[in-house]
């Protein structure tokens, strides 16, 4: 720990729970006071040069316009901490809605009560903060579509994909303000350099968003993702993909009955027989029926501060975005990441099978017997063959 302490020159502090369901004590925990407990340990770090806290763009969300500043939260975040250590989970669990008020969830709740620790705990360090909004698959690097999980649009698109989601309550209209994971690291390297060179008086605040560059609505997303999936479709979908927006709730309840839950229910069953937990989609709904105007005046000044070549290596000028091309490489990328589960899940289960096999008599004689069996089976099949002829 020492070691650590002695020889930090700068941290990016990304960790975080993003789950929008968490219960509030876990998420304080981890995006509250662990933020609180990081700045504690940075300000023992003589050689710190700065702290750069990774926020969310929907951190204020239930504003329209955010701009690039950090807003106070009705209770002190202490306050919050404090409680969360002696209140037990059902009191917790009734008062959640009375603190997140027009918040959407604790996750964007927890972020905001982030930002005001680090504003108020700081002390002397030199820190920034960067806000991207919804993360999709790369851009360019480390290759064009690439994804590593299947949180929020990536989950959709599986779901659309595989014939599962036929309809989704959205405004087609709206801004899917998308940015890819690549853009995201690149504008947090540079405001690591910018923080630690410049040093700037105040905490700056930078918006890693698309949507008043360069805007993309649900609409044009969603008729794109579906033009990729007719020439380039899933394997073992469900159905044939197929998804609409509206905003019409009637439409949505009825879509939802006969196309979701009734599959779902079924779909359910067969993982609980296989003893895996059933799943849900992302709970996008919030995000995915409004539009929000972000200023970016940090994020273009820093972009002015670049050289051309660093400008070109670290790119996060999302206005070269083509968003055609990025959705199309996406949905690509969301098929890769399936097909690599398949052969990783597949090799894990080979390799656990023969070290079962080298160290179980009973998994020997179950592998002999399953071997035994096929090999019957097929020397029945070819005798009957062969008779019928």
């Amino acid at each position: 720990m020492q070691e650590l302490l002695s020889h930090t020159n700068i941290i990016f502090h990304c960790a975080a729970t993003v789950r929008f369901d968490d219960h509030l004590r876990h998420a304080v925990q981890l995006n509250v006071t662990a933020t609180q407990q990081l700045l504690l340990m940075a300000s023992q770090m003589p050689k710190l040069e700065a702290f750069i806290h990774i926020s969310t763009a929907f951190s204020n969300c239930n504003l329209k316009h955010i701009d690039e500043v950090i807003y106070p939260c009705p209770v002190e975040p202490k306050k919050i901490i404090d409680s969360m250590e002696w209140l037990d989970d059902a009191i917790i669990d009734e008062i959640t809605p009375k603190l997140i008020g027009d918040q959407p969830n604790t996750y964007t709740y927890t972020k905001a009560l982030g930002e005001v620790v680090v504003q108020q705990e700081g002390g002397d360090l030199n820190i920034a903060i960067v806000r991207p909004s919804i993360m999709g698959a790369t851009w360019q690097e480390p290759f064009p579509g690439w994804v590593d999980n299947i949180n929020g649009p990536s989950g959709l698109i599986i779901a659309a994909g595989k014939g599962f989601l036929r309809s989704v309550r959205a405004t087609p209209m709206a801004v899917a303000d998308l940015i890819p994971a690549d853009t995201v690291v690149n504008l947090t390297l540079a405001v690591g350099w910018y923080t630690a060179v410049h040093r700037p008086k105040s905490t700056l605040v930078y918006h890693c968003t698309s949507g008043n560059l360069n805007p993309c609505n649900w609409g044009k997303m969603g008729f794109q993702v579906l033009a990729t999936f007719e020439k380039i479709p899933f394997e073992r979908a469900f159905r044939r993909p197929n998804a609409d927006f509206t905003t019409n709730n009637i439409s949505t309840h009825y879509w939802n009955a006969v196309s979701h839950r009734a599959p779902a229910i079924i779909y359910d069953f067969y993982l609980r027989l296989t003893g895996r937990k059933p799943r849900t989609l992302s709970m996008l709904e919030y995000f995915i029926n409004r539009s929000w105007e972000w200023s970016t005046h940090n994020t273009e000044m820093l972009m002015s501060e670049l050289s051309p070549e660093d400008q070109r290596v670290f790119n996060f000028d999302i206005r070269q975005l083509n968003w055609l091309e990025y959705i199309e490489n996406y949905v690509l990328g969301v098929k890769k990441l399936r097909n690599i589960h398949y052969l990783f899940n597949t090799a894990l289960f080979l390799i656990i099978w023969r070290l079962l096999i080298a160290r179980s008599q009973v998994a020997r004689n179950v592998w002999f017997f399953i071997v035994s069996f096929c090999y019957k089976f097929l020397s029945y099949f070819r005798a009957s063959s062969t008779l019928k002829v």
